[in-house]
């Protein structure tokens, strides 16, 4: 109930600065052509940033307290989705020409292929923490568009409750005991949960996913969905959830582990060309890229940065999806393939 009235109001703030952006006559914007400090006291004028995102609140939040902290002349806000439901919007925005979101964060492979090689959407990248040699540029930044932020590291996760006596390796869910109380995502529409579900049967076999099927598994919208379920005791097991470091150190009765084969799935983030404060978004952008921005963002994700605390790998290390595999018609495709299987 507090995680929809805080959506709401987010949305709601979304409306407002709606707006305001329709009101200023949207188009393309980019940051003021000057110095880095000269952008910044252009961000520090426009006193806002918005930004779009498929990360967990409770890190987008972690960023927002760091940020403004940094930044105290600059109010962030955010809205977060799913890639099929923040996509959309960016798409939407572009189209018109008014811009609600400045900058966007997503793992959706294909798209961001598309996006970046085609520059619809994006303001080429400005931010300094680019070339700090720990952030290596070279292998993390796609043709100045779109700036690898984070990954997430998929991991197997309990109740102990339930299973005290844990898991460690996916193979150990197919279990009758387990069965009605295994928590798995939906992926339909949703190209990095497709890119997961075909690893899990390249890796633990191509009867893995017909086995969960037989022990009547629950359905979710995210990784976030089966997290609160397993905290909950809603169910007992997942084979792939993110790593639960908040729900470990908040005292939730819930344990994880990485499989020795661990799937995971970047972040990238671009500045949007219809942004209402593209200087923002970019001082935004850099911060996310340097230390506090870093530590804020990755409790429990893999960090672009080494010795970030709380961070469970190096999001450089996560090998990018197949793009050519992962085609809105073969998204869509494996979709319906899933529904039948599981529905």
């Amino acid at each position: 109930m507090k995680l929809s009235r805080a959506v709401t109001a987010l949305l709601s703030a979304a409306v407002v600065l709606g707006v305001s952006a329709c009101s200023s006559g949207g188009g393309a914007t980019a940051p003021v052509d000057g110095s880095w400090d000269e952008i910044v006291a252009a961000a520090n004028e426009e006193g806002e940033v918005m930004l779009y995102s498929s990360q967990k609140p409770a890190n987008l939040e972690a960023l927002k307290a760091a940020f403004e902290s940094e930044y105290p002349e600059i109010t962030m806000s955010f809205v977060r989705g799913t890639d099929p439901e923040i996509n959309p919007r960016v798409e939407t925005e572009n189209k018109t020409g008014k811009g609600i979101a400045d900058v966007h964060m997503l793992t959706d492979a294909a798209w961001i292929d598309i996006a970046a090689k085609s520059g619809t959407y994006s303001t080429d990248l400005v931010a300094p923490n680019l070339d700090a040699p720990e952030y290596d540029r070279s292998a993390s930044v796609i043709d100045d568009k779109f700036a690898l932020t984070s990954a997430a590291v998929f991991a197997l996760g309990w109740n102990t409750d339930a299973v005290p006596d844990g898991l460690s390796k996916p193979e150990d869910i197919i279990n009758p005991a387990y069965s009605g109380k295994i928590g798995i995502v939906n992926p339909t529409g949703i190209a990095s949960y497709v890119d997961m579900y075909r690893f899990y049967a390249d890796t633990y076999g191509q009867d893995f996913w017909s086995q969960v099927a037989e022990l009547g598994p629950r359905v979710y919208p995210s990784a976030l969905g089966v997290a609160q379920a397993l905290t909950s005791g809603e169910i007992s097991v997942a084979p792939s959830v993110q790593p639960l470091v908040t729900e470990v150190d908040s005292g939730a009765p819930v344990d994880w582990a990485l499989p020795s084969s661990p799937w995971g799935t970047p972040w990238y983030t671009q500045v949007l060309n219809v942004a209402p404060h593209p200087n923002a978004a970019q001082v935004l952008v850099n911060f996310m890229l340097g230390q506090e921005g870093q530590t804020a963002l990755n409790s429990g994700y893999a960090a672009v940065l080494p010795d970030i605390p709380g961070a469970v790998a190096r999001a450089q290390e996560i090998t990018m999806p197949n793009t050519a595999d992962l085609t809105p018609d073969k998204v869509r495709e494996y979709s319906q393939q899933w529904s039948e299987v599981f529905q």
